[in-house]
């Protein structure tokens, strides 16, 4: 009785563990190279347990219906093939994925707000896009991915078209039979009318949070609450858990005051602005239960000569921020 109490006890255990395990992840950037191992260390280094990989498409402009990719005009890591090659790489090295095609416009253009004009357009844009995701969710399929994310910061296309989202989740389902989410962006997600039909509710979490050019913990703390608040009861209407499909911030002043922003050089350095912005997010949601974890923004793949004391960009390589993501990751 004694031998079949403790291999009870130590069932309980394992799956309490298997329960609470987070994805503590990173935006895996694609790059004109091959993966190597060297790239993978230093994802291991922070211990992180994740990566998202992102293949790309591209439209011309805002108005156009038609998504070109897998070309060979693109980086290699944009294409399925470098996708694939990134995917086996992390893998090896016991490193779980979230694959994750995005969209690339012309010029920059916020993909949320792509909208076509005419029914005509409209049906070419989901042929096209059906075209570029299943793409990927066969890739999926065959590399045995654990997340697949259908789309990312889409929210004309959602909120316009959400029948054509529902038979394009059926569609991939039938291909694909990890784990799906979408990743919204920060003041989309509760828009999105899909959320039952996925796993997770993805957010890409560019909050605004305050308005101090260095803030501290506390303050993005309290700056978090009623997003909280409102990301809780979105999680509990939907019987779904909440993962942070990016979040990051810019090593800069008033990092958390619109960290959406696109990285720009002349603006001042900041490091412990991202630091604090980093401590008090693991902080605020890393031990919620209704919060599954997420892939920070972003990782490159050339470790050595991206970041450091004198970056202003989001990536967390060589700065402080970096050793808040590993302290972090390493206990979590």
């Amino acid at each position: 009785m004694k031998k079949i109490g403790l291999l009870f006890l130590l069932l309980q255990i394992s799956c309490a563990s298997q329960k609470s395990a987070k994805i503590n992840g990173v935006s895996f950037v694609s790059s004109r190279e091959k993966a190597t191992q060297e790239n993978v260390n230093n994802v291991l280094n922070i211990y992180a347990n994740h990566a998202a990989v992102m293949p790309f498409g591209f439209i011309r402009d805002i108005n156009s219906p038609e998504i070109f990719f897998n070309t060979e005009r693109q980086w290699f890591g944009e294409t399925k093939n470098g996708a694939e090659q990134y995917v086996n790489i992390l893998h090896k090295n016991k490193v779980k994925v979230m694959l994750k095609p995005q969209i690339w416009i012309r010029r920059g253009e916020f993909t949320g707000t792509l909208k076509m004009k005419t029914e005509q357009d409209w049906v070419a844009l989901e042929n096209s896009y059906e075209k570029f995701i299943i793409t990927y969710a066969q890739l999926a399929k065959e590399s045995k991915i654990e997340l697949f994310c259908i789309g990312t910061e889409l929210e004309q296309f959602v909120v316009h078209r959400p029948d054509y989202w529902r038979q394009l989740i059926t569609k991939i389902r039938s291909i694909y039979k990890g784990k799906l989410t979408y990743a919204a962006n920060w003041d989309e997600y509760p828009k999105v009318p899909f959320w039952k039909e996925l796993d997770f509710i993805g957010v890409d979490a560019y909050f605004p949070l305050c308005e101090s050019k260095t803030p501290t913990v506390e303050e993005l703390k309290q700056g978090w609450q009623p997003w909280k608040i409102k990301m809780k009861a979105i999680s509990d209407s939907n019987n779904k858990p909440i993962i942070f499909t990016e979040y990051g911030y810019r090593s800069v002043d008033y990092t958390a005051k619109k960290p959406w922003t696109v990285d720009r050089t002349d603006e001042a350095v900041n490091l412990k602005a991202q630091a604090n912005a980093k401590e008090a997010i693991f902080s605020e949601f890393w031990q919620e239960d209704w919060f599954a974890g997420g892939y920070v923004w972003k990782w490159f793949l050339d470790y050595k000569n991206v970041g450091g004391e004198k970056d202003n960009r989001f990536t967390p390589q060589n700065k402080p921020a970096e050793k808040i993501i590993k302290s972090f990751y390493k206990n979590n």
